[in-house]
């Protein structure tokens, strides 16, 4: 596969099974969830509050899936698109919520940062992308200070360097992946493993969940969902974990073990990350563009501490784009070697 052909180039979208699993098995929970709720409210066995609700947010999930599937499988640079104009709303919400918005120096130069980030990764130049990683915060810093109000500095360039780091560089990290020849799998997988994440530990939390994990900052997790969600996402990850690492299950099972604890504890904390914001602003939601979810960080939050992490354990044990062109951009106006 070509450069080109894994930017724009809808043809391989199913050659992987991996895709053609994730894709048949969204389709289908989808599908139940829309159709379940109402035979069961039908059949006296659920209350119709709770079918209603488990209705909409399936509704809503008809719509996510395809906005997040639909250009992964169209293309890498749809990927890659679809998740900077992410970054870009979650971040939008983030300053609004907060009142960063008001700060306009912060509010830029944050978005001024988040956009570079994301230009390296289309360029495939993970020599910019670390720099943009790593100079962003002192940007912020710097450009801050032009503004010539001492008074809320630390408070104004805290909530810039948060922001970007976590819906800048944490989602660039995320669509980074899309710069391997197998990206679509890689995406898919880590989003629906995420995904699945917190689902598993809301069912157990409900079906088992006696102890409060933290009650302060989030009253609905127990200790039973979090360890049950570490368990069946590290077995999803193990199914899916073959195709991360090479030489399948045999030579790296503790790898793709590894990887799927890690995974379900990151996603757990960047869901309680998000809730202990909540709480600290006294929101229920950080948003409400989504009918029963809330906000789009209310749903994506996990992938904030999930995206960096993975990327970089995959990118250890099996590198990642490392057998595609770089300076996609910049090699044909810059002179880069590509």
């Amino acid at each position: 596969m070509t450069s080109l052909e894994r930017l724009i180039d809808p043809r391989f979208a199913f050659d992987n099974p991996v895709t053609v699993g994730l894709v048949c098995v969204a389709v289908a929970l989808i599908a139940l969830g829309l159709v379940l709720p109402g035979v069961l409210k039908k059949a006296g066995a659920i209350q119709a509050e709770l079918a209603d609700e488990v209705f909409v947010r399936s509704r809503s999930w008809v719509v996510l899936a395809l906005l997040i599937g639909v250009p992964i499988l169209l293309g890498a640079a749809w990927a890659i698109a679809g998740l900077f104009v992410l970054a870009v709303l979650c971040y939008a919400e983030f300053a609004r919520a907060t009142g960063l918005f008001r700060c306009f120096r912060v509010t830029v130069s944050a978005a001024g940062c988040i956009a570079l980030v994301f230009f390296a990764v289309l360029d495939h130049w993970f020599g910019l992308f670390f720099a943009a990683v790593a100079l962003g915060p002192p940007v912020i810093a710097a450009v801050a200070i032009t503004a010539d109000r001492p008074d809320g500095y630390i408070q104004r360039v805290a909530l810039g360097v948060f922001a970007f780091l976590f819906m800048g560089a944490g989602l660039g990290h995320l669509a980074y992946f899309a710069n391997d020849a197998d990206y679509r799998p890689m995406l898919l997988s880590l989003i629906a493993a995420t995904q699945l994440n917190d689902v598993f530990a809301f069912l157990c939390g409900k079906t088992f969940g006696r102890r409060k994990l933290i009650p302060n900052t989030s009253p609905g997790k127990t200790v039973a969902g979090a360890v049950g969600a570490v368990i069946l996402t590290t077995l999803l990850i193990y199914v899916l974990g073959g195709f991360f690492l090479p030489d399948g299950f045999t030579r790296y099972a503790p790898h793709i073990i590894g990887l799927g604890v890690m995974l379900s504890v990151l996603g757990q904390l960047g869901d309680l990350m998000l809730s202990s914001i909540k709480r600290d602003l006294g929101v229920k939601d950080m948003g409400t563009t989504i009918p029963g979810h809330g906000g789009l960080l209310d749903r994506f939050d996990s992938l904030l501490l999930v995206a960096p992490a993975v990327f970089h354990y995959v990118a250890y044990f099996r590198g990642v784009g490392e057998n595609q062109t770089p300076h996609l951009i910049t090699g044909p106006l810059l002179g880069l070697p590509g």
